[in-house]
């Protein structure tokens, strides 16, 4: 399989690439999406992965394929993002809290025979988060940098009543709808 940038310094996925079997160099093109106005949660992340791609094309030409992707949480139709301290994680995981999560990831990938867009949604039922639980996490750096502040695959899957949808799409990047069209 050829080499692919994945244009993120997400380590989330970095790993799933490689759990994929993906392999990959990462260069961040930095496009900040905190400089996005958009309130819909499919609209906000669409613009963010399409800022990141036009960013990276504007810094990199596309010697490689390159993949750029963002994810949002949302509960009660509000984008919870990455929290900016323990006080506002702790503001965000509440709303998640014994409450339906929806987990939404876009991912643009281009070549320069290929252009994949996808936007796709993982939804959640919480049980209640146990106060005590929900401390010991926020005392930790797990929920920093991740949207929602959520870790599926961490803090919040002993809480998980009911899913539908791809795991790898709530953990930021659909690898299953991507493999596909990769070159081999």
């Amino acid at each position: 399989m050829q080499t692919i940038v994945l244009g993120s310094s997400s380590i989330t996925r970095a790993e799933l690439l490689t759990k994929f079997g993906v392999p990959f160099i990462q260069r961040d093109a930095g496009f900040n999406e905190e400089s996005l106005r958009i309130s819909n949660p499919a609209h906000f992340v669409y613009h963010a992965t399409k800022g990141k791609m036009q960013s990276y094309l504007e810094k990199y030409d596309l010697e490689m394929p390159v993949l750029c992707a963002d994810t949002v949480v949302t509960a009660n139709g509000e984008i919870l993002r990455k929290a900016k301290d323990k006080a506002d994680a702790r503001r965000i995981l509440k709303a998640q809290s014994g409450n339906k999560v929806s987990i939404l990831s876009c991912m643009i990938y281009k070549s320069k025979t290929c252009e994949l867009i996808d936007l796709s949604s993982t939804d959640y039922l919480f049980l209640p988060f146990n106060p005590d639980d929900l401390e010991a996490y926020l005392a930790g750096d797990d929920w920093r940098g991740k949207a929602g502040a959520c870790m599926v695959e961490g803090f919040c899957k002993s809480y998980i009543k009911e899913v539908v949808g791809l795991e790898s799409t709530a953990m930021g990047l659909s690898v299953e709808k991507l493999l596909p069209f990769l070159p081999k």
